[in-house]
């Protein structure tokens, strides 16, 4: 087969771009894609350099923090590292979040309900009260079948 000093160039081109990527000796298996190690700790250490800058300092004791959204859900953080610089009113959170529906964070956070959520809580009392009253209606349902089982019983 005759083949043209052009190809035969680039094959010798590209046959040492190959050779540069083999992770032994001749004969063994080249790397096909070649990756870069990155660290999330140098992330890490970049963020908190920023919050350095800003000032923040650790505000211990803190079990929940519950953040609520506009569509009625709370953000529920459990157990999360909290931050705050007051001058700049910045507060930092980090730790495992939740998505939640109020109904399930209920009887703990009334006390954390502000006026805004009053519309939610009022929503969730009147579905409340509606499926109590579809109970209720349930039980008239049910015909009366004597004072005494046990005489019913023996007849």
């Amino acid at each position: 087969m005759n083949v043209s000093p052009e190809v035969a160039a680039a094959r010798a081109k590209l046959s040492a771009k190959f050779d540069s990527v083999r992770t032994g000796g001749k004969g063994s298996q080249r790397r096909t894609k070649i990756s870069k190690h990155q660290s999330s700790a140098a992330d890490d250490k970049q963020l908190q350099a920023q919050f350095k800058k800003l000032g923040v300092n650790a505000i211990p004791g803190i079990e929940e923090v519950n953040m609520f959204l506009e569509n009625g859900s709370v953000l529920h953080f459990a157990s999360p590292k909290v931050q705050a610089a007051v001058a700049s009113n910045t507060f930092v959170i980090t730790g495992h979040s939740e998505n939640k529906r109020l109904e399930e964070l209920l009887p703990g956070i009334i006390n954390q309900l502000g006026p805004d959520n009053l519309m939610n809580l009022k929503r969730i009392a009147e579905g409340f009260s509606a499926s109590q009253g579809a109970a209720a209606k349930d039980d008239a349902d049910i015909p009366d079948i004597g004072e005494n089982f046990e005489d019913v019983s023996k007849a």
